[in-house]
């Protein structure tokens, strides 16, 4: 199993820079696999090197330009260099068993909300998973039951996107997931 993991390119603070090594650590040390955006800088780079030093299997997927500015991380046993950002995050989804959240900003919620999109719309039937450092997804989340509760989203596709804060709790979550219907099904004659 492999995990396309995003995450921040800053650091923030220090208690999420461990919670993400561990995570990354116990996700290695339990086996599974992680793609991430390649980089070496902030959290990503706290990813990569926490599950390397757990003996992880790790794959990076950078475009060009970024690594023409020398972010690519230089330790990972597997780079693949693209052209553009959209090219890494199709890589990365067809690399990838789910789609996990950790700390981040605008490009963290940009590649999560396209992979679960991506989900409700029938491209694939991977989970989407929020890992909840520090309540970090808290705001995140009751903006996303604002728009059920509204009537914008589906009440079962936030069930579907996982919350979880521990290795453990995600692999538990993919064992039992189930992709809900897809949105814009066929009707039935």
């Amino acid at each position: 199993m492999r995990v396309a993991v995003f995450t921040g390119s800053q650091s923030g603070p220090p208690s999420h820079r461990s919670a993400v090594a561990e995570f990354a650590a116990g996700l290695a040390r339990a086996g599974v696999g992680i793609v991430y955006g390649g980089g070496r800088a902030g959290l990503m780079g706290v990813v990569a090197d926490a599950a390397l030093a757990a003996g992880g299997d790790v794959v990076g997927v950078i475009p060009q330009h970024l690594v023409d500015d020398e972010l690519a991380h230089p330790g990972l046993p597997q780079l693949e260099v693209v052209a553009s950002m959209h090219e890494r995050k199709a890589r990365m989804a067809e690399l990838a068993d789910a789609f996990v959240a950790l700390p981040g900003a605008a490009g963290t919620l940009e590649e999560l909300f396209e992979a679960w999109t991506w989900g409700m719309l029938g491209l694939h039937a991977k989970p989407a998973v929020l890992v909840d450092v520090d309540g970090f997804w808290q705001p995140l989340l009751a903006q996303l039951r604002r728009m059920v509760d509204d009537g914008y989203l589906d009440a079962r596709r936030l069930d579907a996107l996982g919350v979880v804060t521990e290795p453990a709790e995600l692999l538990a979550f993919v064992e039992r997931y189930e992709h809900p219907v897809r949105k814009w099904a066929p009707t039935p004659p």
